[in-house]
């Protein structure tokens, strides 16, 4: 036997929804340790392709490679999407108790996980109790407390107001290094793409296809002071000319 997929990959995938083809064809690969970014208008397809590499869609052509096994893909939405009578340590041992571990290792586990995020002292607090970069802080403890090899990120932090964003973004990046899972990124924010990812990928609406891939310079995590930086304004700026592009394209 082979050694057990951890990149993940859509190969020439298609989805169709009543004949219309709202995805593809697309070809889109994340490495471990690699952050590649999805950017497009609403209706692109951004978050269809991250519902393939879920397994949560099935291509009506090409292939998805994704990492095999329970717990070995995670994914995070827009909305944190916890449990609302339970508590943050109840959430985020979910995935752990649905794979039949024991409730005590579980709980123990989740409070690793929720430390990570920064949420020590906050283990027993209940959604309604948490703000709203907390919750989002809970749902990032969940994804990662399986120690996935590839964790999907639709929009997470769209909702969140730019200075929680911008915390959050630094906190992904820190969990990110310290476990190397590959990571696809789904936003609406060209800024936000260029600083979170090592590849940006532009994609059309109407097509659902990839119409540019953009290398984004720099070391990840990023450097204090990066967002000013001559290389990273420059890549926001073709990363902008390119989206522009595709929604002419589109029209």
């Amino acid at each position: 036997m082979g050694e057990p997929i951890a990149r993940a990959e859509l190969n020439a995938a298609v989805v169709r929804y009543r004949g219309r083809a709202p995805l593809g064809p697309i070809d889109l690969s994340a490495a471990p340790g690699e952050i590649v970014a999805l950017c497009g208008a609403s209706g692109c397809g951004k978050s269809t392709a991250l519902r393939l590499l879920a397994g949560l869609e099935t291509p009506a052509s090409g292939e998805v490679r994704r990492p095999a096994g329970r717990g070995r893909t995670s994914l995070v939405f827009q909305a944190p999407t916890l449990m609302p009578w339970a508590d943050a340590r109840a959430n985020v041992a979910l995935p752990l108790r649905l794979s039949g571990m024991a409730s005590a290792e579980a709980a123990a586990l989740a409070d690793q996980a929720l430390a990570r995020v920064g949420l020590t002292g906050r283990e027993d607090a209940r959604p309604a109790q948490l703000s709203g970069g907390m919750a989002m802080r809970v749902s990032l403890a969940r994804a990662l407390v399986t120690d996935p090899d590839l964790l999907l990120l639709d929009e997470p932090f769209a909702a969140l107001d730019s200075i929680t964003r911008r915390g959050l973004i630094e906190d992904l990046h820190r969990l990110w290094a310290s476990g190397a899972p590959a990571v696809v990124f789904v936003t609406h924010d060209v800024e936000e793409a260029v600083y979170v990812a090592s590849r940006l990928l532009i994609m059309q609406a109407g097509t659902g296809r990839v119409v540019a891939r953009i290398d984004c310079p720099g070391p990840l995590p990023r450097p204090p002071g990066w967002r000013t930086a001559a290389a990273f304004r420059q890549t926001v700026e073709q990363a902008v000319d390119a989206l522009d592009a595709a929604m002419g394209g589109a029209a």
